[in-house]
């Protein structure tokens, strides 16, 4: 159960960091990567994993 949990807070983690990328990373110049777009990357990343999260824990809840 505690390994479902971790992956969820991670999940939501990722997302919050990605969506505070993509709202403040616009002013932002860096040569190799746009950090509004890296943060919509890490938004999806982190969607996914937090969805993956709360599919393990309604699973193991229904044992």
């Amino acid at each position: 159960m505690a390994s479902a949990r971790k992956t969820l807070l991670t999940g939501l983690a990722t997302f919050v960091a990605g969506a505070a990328l993509w709202l403040f990373g616009g002013d932002i110049e860096i040569v190799v990567i746009t950090p509004t777009k890296l943060g919509v990357v890490l938004m999806v990343i982190g969607g996914l994993e937090a969805l993956y999260g709360l599919y393990k824990v309604t699973t193991r809840a229904d044992r």
